[in-house]
């Protein structure tokens, strides 16, 4: 698949404080009501989903302005639950290299467990360089970082989830797809008796706090 290049990166650098700007309001509503809430990279063109292009992830300034937007929400969303009074989870998620999926997570209740259970983490350690990220370093280094796996997972009827929705044809070549998928390294997890979970290594995940 080729990349796409882009352009015009004042009008993005001014996307990217836009998006900084509306996510440092923690939604306490919506805490309240669904016990969680997240702040993904919503930076055009890293939060599209195409199936015929692909865009290379944030590098240089941009990088470490989207990074910094994450770490200020992070900080800002901090003080924000320490008024509530009560066990939270808040932690930014950086993944690397798929920059772009990562994000700042937050939840309360019967949640808090839930996340900090949701990652693999493997036998071996891996310390996130924080002399890649230039001026960040010294707001990275006030940071504790755990390292996990940033994976893919599928479960073994997801094919057959996925027919429901395409076509005969389409549906032949995921077949396809994910069998030739299935033949890559991958964990198998046992979920019940008849559903197993399948999840390929996509890089590296450092959950901060």
């Amino acid at each position: 698949m080729r990349q796409q290049k882009i352009r015009g990166h004042k009008k993005r650098h001014q996307q990217i404080e836009q998006w900084r700007l509306e996510n440092l309001d923690l939604r306490l509503e919506i805490i309240k009501e669904y016990h969680y809430d997240h702040a993904d990279i919503v930076v055009h063109p890293y939060c599209d989903i195409s199936l015929y292009r692909k865009f290379p992830e944030p590098k240089g300034k941009t990088k470490q302005l989207i990074l910094n937007g994450l770490i200020d929400i992070y900080h800002s969303w901090k003080k924000q639950l320490n008024k509530i009074d009560e066990p939270y989870y808040l932690k930014i998620w950086l993944c690397e290299p798929r920059f772009s999926k990562s994000q700042v997570v937050c939840a309360i209740g019967d949640r808090v467990n839930y996340y900090e259970d949701l990652f693999f983490k493997p036998n071996c350690d891996k310390k996130l360089e924080t002399n890649d990220f230039g001026a960040l370093k010294s707001k990275l280094d006030n940071i504790k970082w755990e390292y996990f796996l940033d994976e893919d997972h599928f479960e073994n009827d997801w094919v057959g989830e996925r027919g429901l929705y395409l076509t005969i044809k389409d549906f032949e070549e995921t077949k396809k797809w994910f069998a030739k998928l299935l033949k890559k390294p991958h964990r198998t997890t046992k979920l019940g008796d008849n559903t197993e979970l399948y999840s390929f290594k996509k890089g590296d995940r450092w959950l901060g706090a």
